[in-house]
């Protein structure tokens, strides 16, 4: 504390920190998404000066910069991973310290730190790496990725559904059962870029971000490098995995695929149940589906299928990228090919068929054979905690794609083999009826009722069964939406309600 000199008041020497906990978020939330609404529309309109002022605006504004600290520090997955710095706000103390040194920073004179790099295995055996931005960097590539991508949601394909708000695997999956549903379009060619994320072109990139305010910084982060066991590297091409900014560049860099095939739309208008409703319909030779670098083009014919690769090698060279050859093929549906996880197949009557594929179902039983191994020696309500987040994650993604319910009922027999197995070994010398007695009462919760539910005697906890999350038809989002469009604002909001993750 000092005495101010003139009425010896007493005041404190250290500015006073921002409380964290008692912002109230509603007005920068509203703030920076009344912005992003903005920079969208502007976008559509091809109105690039109004773009660029809102994103100085955007950019410049505290709300973004209180929104970036709470979702890196707060929502993300990745908050408690420090970069090369060591640095982590995971206190509401050390975010408002952080948000007091940050406001009063230029973001336009920031010198990003090269990012950590960590190894993860792949399911192939081989591994993936990536980079650990520091806390800092990654609170302003968050900045620039709400300023950038709703001028780039005005403009990406509408078959491009990776890594992008309102779209998601689904997304992706219904559109190929969409293609594959008449039997018109037979002929499949899978492509995948070999080490896409590694391997893209940076003068593509900043090629196609020139125009934004603060390309410089853009131009720093993907430039800046890595460290990989204390050892600091240049970098001269590719996106860093692990980065909040990489996911949009990738996405930028991929966007131009329609127009390389010759895919063009036509709008019109029709009427149903007596309103007049706009349709669109896609037009010319071939029909696509993307997931970040994984994707799919569709063709009427073996002779136009086999001109995929020719007609992409432009599009390849111009962003430095070369297809895999392992994992790209030509395919006919009759054969069956894999997407996300998910089999697409004509059956012997000629209907199209959507099932998990053998990799997803493997992968399934491998966690729970996993799980049921390290958790040996414990109590039933472990097993039942670890498992159960498992069979919801697992049976949501698989409900929305599904056209029956086998799948989840066979996982179902699976699991019961496995958890009466573990408690055989919890209770060496008990009998088969008294497991059955003490684990598996009677369960009725007015919705389910069945005799073999693994319920913890104790707790009262339940294992949950994967056929209690019915097969339920997902509707592919509507054309070129977004949800940056506030005139989509109810439409969007009615597909999180609709599409939530809860059985039934």
């Amino acid at each position: 504390m000092r005495l101010t000199p003139n009425n010896n008041i007493c005041e404190p020497a250290k500015p006073i920190t921002t409380d964290w906990s008692s912002i109230n978020w509603n007005k920068p939330n509203r703030h920076v998404t009344s912005l992003q609404r903005r920079i969208y529309r502007a976008s559509r309109e091809n109105n690039k000066k109004k773009v660029r002022d809102l994103q100085r605006q955007l950019m410049r504004s505290k709300s973004s910069l209180l929104i970036s600290i709470r979702r890196v520090t707060q929502e993300n997955r990745g908050k408690y991973s420090p970069g090369i710095d060591g640095f982590r706000a995971t206190t509401n103390l050390v975010r408002g310290e952080l948000y007091d040194t940050l406001k009063t920073k230029n973001i336009k004179l920031h010198r990003p730190k090269p990012v950590l790099r960590k190894y993860i295995p792949k399911k192939n055996g081989k591994l993936r790496s990536l980079g650990i931005p520091t806390i800092k960097d990654r609170i302003y590539q968050e900045i620039i990725r709400m300023a950038m991508e709703p001028e780039w949601e005005a403009k990406f394909e509408p078959t491009s559904n990776g890594f992008r708000p309102g779209r998601r695997q689904h997304d992706s999956v219904r559109r190929n059962y969409y293609n594959i549903q008449s039997g018109k379009w037979c002929w499949i060619y899978e492509g995948d870029f070999q080490a896409c994320f590694d391997t893209l072109s940076h003068g593509f990139i900043l090629k196609q971000v020139r125009d934004f305010p603060y390309y410089n910084l853009v131009k720093r982060f993907l430039e800046v490098g890595f460290v990989d066991n204390g050892i600091h590297y240049k970098s001269y091409e590719g996106t860093p995995q692990g980065g909040l900014l990489s996911p949009l560049l990738a996405n930028i860099a991929l966007h131009g695929m329609e127009e390389a095939l010759g895919i063009s739309y036509m709008a019109y208008n029709r009427t149903r149940n007596g309103k007049t409703v706009k349709e669109v319909v896609s037009k010319g030779k071939y029909r696509l589906s993307r997931y970040a670098d994984d994707f799919l083009v569709f063709a009427q014919t073996e002779d136009d299928i086999n001109k995929v690769p020719e007609l992409l090698e432009p599009y390849l060279d111009e962003r430095g990228l070369v297809m895999s050859k392992e994992k790209t093929q030509i395919t006919h549906i009759s054969e069956g090919f894999d997407f996300l996880g998910f089999n697409f197949r004509w059956d012997k009557d000629n209907i199209s068929r959507v099932r998990p594929s053998k990799d997803s179902l493997k992968s399934f039983k491998e966690e729970v054979d996993y799980i049921c191994k390290t958790t040996h020696g414990h109590n039933v309500s472990l097993l039942i905690d670890r498992l159960n987040p498992v069979i919801r994650g697992t049976a949501n993604y698989w409900r929305y794609a599904v056209s029956t319910g086998y799948e989840l009922a066979t996982m179902d027999h699976y699991l019961w083999n496995k958890t009466f197995n573990f408690l055989k070994r919890l209770h060496s010398n008990k009998g088969k009826r008294w497991i059955k007695n003490r684990y598996y009462p009677l369960y009725d919760d007015g919705v389910h009722r069945n005799n073999w539910v693994l319920t913890d005697p104790k707790s009262g906890k339940i294992l949950e069964k994967m056929a209690w999350f019915k097969p339920r038809r997902y509707i592919m989002v509507k054309h070129d939406y977004s949800p940056y469009d506030g005139d989509k604002k109810a439409y969007f909001d009615s597909r999180k309600s609709k599409f939530s993750f809860s059985t039934g």
